[in-house]
This record gives structure tokens, C-alpha cells and sequence, in this order.
């Protein structure tokens, strides 16, 4: 069977990156795998854009399930180091999807803007037959803002600093244990932990507050493949090698128990809402102490070095490729 999940880098390099279209001098970065987005010369200012799927899952109550939705669609904008500005959505829906139930989430959608100044300047929305939870849609994030404080997602640097916040295994210990509570068989007080990884789940907040704390080369969210992901594509896309530990990695309560019980390694699974940074090593204890002051889980955990790879506890890593979230989230459907 085909995998599931984003493309691998293999795919990618053959079938969509040659073929982009017109070649633009506005375009300033432009698509790559691995990077979180895209950033546009306009006048003066630059323009960080990301698209992500609109992802909704009713199992967890529309009003969580949008929350959800809207902060990942923030999430790949928000590490350009920009604060999102402006977005472009299309809901493409199921059929039964009722009114009151999309109120819910364009209200939640409209709370969360508002929250984080974001203006909705154009989209589409229709009930499609064929269309399904929880795809439902697309939509564009935008970060207006100067030149100058654009993170590139590129920009790790030779004797930078490696900080990562929340650890590993954020996402999927959050869904699938607020998805299968009912089939978790360890301790009510584990079980509640794991559950409240679900509002760890974006590091919109994470990015801003590195942002403006200090000297951040670049920022890459763990999303599929998790943190060995996250780590590799950084590494690929700056062509330089991390030197990282495990043990100064900050694991969040529930998270390990949680990848035990369905037999996933929390190291390549989803972690939407763990920001791994490049940081100047003058800086990093800035920024640690900023992430301490919000009440954000971070370590240090290494080094950028010369070099195109990854080392884990001096042991060469590759992109896990797929991630085990989704052969568990389908393998737990069926127990249902």
C-alpha cells in the first residue's frame, strides 16, 4: 500500500520540484522539503506564506477539534519568525456537516484570529459530495512583516546552539489519547496527563517568544516524523550537521506511556507544537529563560556543527520516512 503522510524527499525532488512554474526575483524562498513555508518580496516588506490541509476531527468536539485546526494552519507561518498577519481559507465539506456544527468552528476560527490579530481576507466554502473528516478543506497563512526579522528556515549555523521545546511525541500522544481514552488500560491520573498534551499542540507562542528573546538562525516545527524528523530536514536544509542528545530533550507527563500503549517511538511520531530552534550560543540561555518565564518545557540539546547530518547520542540518524501515527490512529479506528 502507498504510505501514508506527507511525501518523502524522493518524491518530491522527482516529481514537484522541478516544476514550479515561472521563475520570479520576489520569490525569496521558495519551496523545499522540509521547510514550513515560502516568503515573497512585496514593496518593503516580506511575506511568509504556508498552505496546510484544514484538519477537523469531530471525535474530539468541533469547538477542540477547530482549535486544533486553526493553530496548525498558524503553526508553519509562525516559524518564519514573522507574527501571522492574514489568511485564505477553503472549506471543502462533508455533506453532512451541519449548520450549527460549522458555526462552532468559523466561530473558533474567528476567536483564535481575533486573539492573534489575524485578519480572514478571502476563502470558499462549500458541502462537497466525496469530501471527508478530517481533510475538509485548505487554507493559507500569511506573516507580514520586515525583512530583517525573517528566520529562515535555512539559516542554522556552524557553532549555533540546538534548543527544543516540549519534546517529543506532542501531537500524537494528545490525539490519540483523547480519541481512545476508553481503550488506554493505565492510570487515571497517566491517562489525564496524556490528555492534556492536546493544548500543547502548537508553537505559535513558542516561535514568537524565541523571535524576540534573541539571535535565532532557524525554527522548524516536528511535525510528521517528529523530532528525528525535524532534526534531519533542519539539518538538509541548512547543510550543516546537529550533535544532539536524548537525555536534554524535555519530555512532557503521559507522552511516553502513552507512545508504550500504542506501540509507536515517540522520536518519529507527529509532535505539532515542539519548535526546534538554532539559536547564537551568546543567546540561547535568553531565549531558555524567556521559554521558562511563559511556562514553556525547553532544553538545550546540542550543537550545530560542519558537516550535512544528524548524530543522536553519537549515533548517525536518517528521516524515519513514515510516521507510526498513522498505522496507530488506523489501527486503533478499528477497536472502536
Amino acid at each position: 500500500m502507498t504510505d501514508l503522510g506527507k511525501v518523502d524527499s524522493e518524491f518530491f525532488e522527482e516529481y514537484i520540484f522541478p516544476h514550479l512554474g515561472a521563475e520570479r526575483d520576489d520569490v525569496t524562498l521558495g519551496p523545499q522539503h522540509g521547510v514550513d513555508f515560502g516568503v515573497m518580496k512585496v514593496g518593503d516588506k516580506a511575506v511568509a506564506t504556508a498552505t496546510d490541509p484544514i484538519y477537523v476531527m469531530p471525535s474530539l468536539g468541533f469547538e477542540r477539534a477547530a482549535w486544533f485546526a486553526f493553530h496548525i494552519l498558524m503553526s508553519d507561518v509562525a516559524v518564519s519568525g514573522l507574527q501571522p498577519t492574514h489568511l485564505a481559507v477553503d472549506f471543502n465539506l462533508p455533506p453532512e456537516i451541519t449548520d450549527e456544527q460549522f458555526a462552532t468552528i468559523w466561530q473558533t476560527f474567528d476567536r483564535e484570529a481575533n486573539e492573534m490579530n489575524v485578519s480572514v481576507v478571502t476563502g470558499h466554502t462549500a458541502r462537497y459530495a466525496g469530501c471527508n473528516y478530517p481533510m475538509v478543506g485548505g487554507a493559507t497563512a500569511m506573516a507580514v512583516g520586515d525583512p530583517d526579522d525573517v528566520v529562515r528556515p535555512n539559516g542554522a549555523r556552524p557553532g549555533d546552539r540546538v534548543l527544543l521545546t516540549k519534546g517529543p511525541a506532542v501531537e500524537a500522544t494528545g490525539l490519540l489519547s483523547n480519541q481512545f481514552e476508553d481503550l488506554m488500560d493505565f492510570p487515571e491520573e497517566t491517562v489525564e496527563q496524556a490528555k492534556d498534551r492536546f493544548y500543547d499542540m502548537s508553537p505559535v507562542e513558542d516561535a514568537r517568544i524565541a523571535a524576540e528573546a534573541g539571535d535565532v538562525s532557524a525554527m522548524h516545527d516536528a511535525t510528521e516524523g517528529g523530532v528525528h524528523g525535524a532534526l534531519t530536514e533542519m539539518a538538509a536544509a541548512s547543510g550543516v550537521r546537529l550533535d544532539v542528545r536524548h537525555d536534554d530533550v524535555p519530555v512532557l507527563p503521559g507522552v511516553l506511556e502513552a507512545c508504550e500503549f500504542f506501540d509507536i517511538d515517540p522520536w518519529s511520531s507527529i509532535s505539532e507544537g515542539t519548535l526546534l530552534l538554532a539559536v547564537a550560543p551568546e543567546d540561547a540561555d535568553g531565549v531558555l529563560a524567556a521559554f521558562d518565564d511563559a511556562g514553556i518545557p525547553a532544553g538545550d540539546i546540542g550543537e550545530v556543527r560542519d558537516g550535512t547530518s544528524v548524530t543522536v547520542d553519537g549515533e548517525e540518524i536518517e528521516h524515519p520516512e513514515v510516521d507510526p501515527f498513522w498505522g496507530a490512529f488506523e489501527e486503533f479506528m478499528e477497536h472502536e
